[in-house]
C-alpha cells in the first residue's frame, strides 16, 4: 500500500479546490489522496481535531501525511496536540496563520464578521497561542509573498503576504522548514512548483531538489 496523504482544507472551502494538488502527487509521486472535508464554520477547533483523528483511523494506511491548507493547518497542530498517536509521518502547512491573523481580526469589524468565522476560526486565529512544534514528526511549512486576494479590500498589510496571511504569521517555532514561495493564499493549490516542494517534503523531509 502506498502512503496516504490526508488533505485538510482551509476556511469556507471544501477540499476539492485543490484538484491540482491532488493529481500532481497522486501522479508524480504515486500518494494516495484523502480530503477530510468538516464544517468550518459550525464546529469548534476540538471538534474538528477529533473528527479528523477519527478519519485518519479510518484509512489503516502504514503511513500518513498531513497536508494543510490555511485554517487547515490549524485543525492538524490541534490534531496532533490531542491525540499524537498517530500513524508515521510528515506534515506541511501552507498558508497557515500560525500567529495571530491580521485579517480575520479585519474581519470582525465588520457586522457579521464573527458569524463568518465561526467558533473554530474564532478561538484559534484573533488571539495569540504559544504554539510550538514539539511533535517528533517532522513539519514544513509553505508561505506565499503574492499579494493577489479579495482579502486585500479589508486588510491592510504592511509586510509580505500572500494577500490573506502575513509571511510572519506562518511561522511556528520548532518547525523542520519553512520556505517563501511567489505565490497567493489561492493560487499555492493550484502551483506545480508548490506541489513539487509538497512532494519533496514528504518523500526527503525538506524543501528542494
Amino acid at each position: 500500500m502506498s502512503a496516504a496523504v490526508v488533505y485538510v482544507h482551509g476556511l469556507w472551502l471544501s477540499g476539492h479546490e485543490a484538484f491540482l494538488l491532488r493529481r500532481r502527487l497522486e501522479k508524480e509521486r504515486g500518494y494516495e489522496w484523502h480530503a477530510f472535508g468538516y464544517a468550518s464554520t459550525l464546529l469548534t477547533m476540538g471538534e474538528i481535531a477529533d473528527a479528523l483523528n477519527d478519519y485518519i483511523a479510518t484509512l489503516l494506511a502504514p503511513q500518513v501525511h498531513l497536508l494543510g491548507h490555511s485554517l487547515g493547518g490549524i485543525a492538524i497542530l490541534r490534531c496532533l496536540e490531542r491525540h499524537p498517536q498517530q500513524p508515521p509521518g510528515r506534515a506541511v502547512l501552507m498558508g497557515t496563520p500560525c500567529q495571530p491573523s491580521h485579517a480575520a481580526n479585519s474581519l470582525t469589524r465588520f457586522r457579521f464578521g464573527r458569524t463568518m468565522l465561526g467558533p473554530a476560526a474564532g478561538e484559534e486565529l484573533l488571539h495569540a497561542h504559544q504554539r510550538r512544534w514539539t511533535q517528533e514528526r517532522e513539519l514544513g511549512i509553505i508561505a506565499g509573498n503574492q499579494p493577489i486576494s479579495l482579502a486585500r479590500l479589508m486588510t491592510d498589510f504592511t509586510e509580505p503576504n500572500d494577500g490573506t496571511v502575513a509571511v510572519s504569521e506562518t511561522l511556528l517555532p520548532g518547525a523542520t522548514a519553512h520556505i517563501v514561495l511567489p505565490v497567493s493564499h489561492t493560487g499555492m493549490l493550484l502551483s506545480a512548483r508548490v506541489a513539487h516542494e509538497v512532494g519533496q517534503f514528504f518523500d526527503n523531509g525538506r524543501f528542494g531538489p
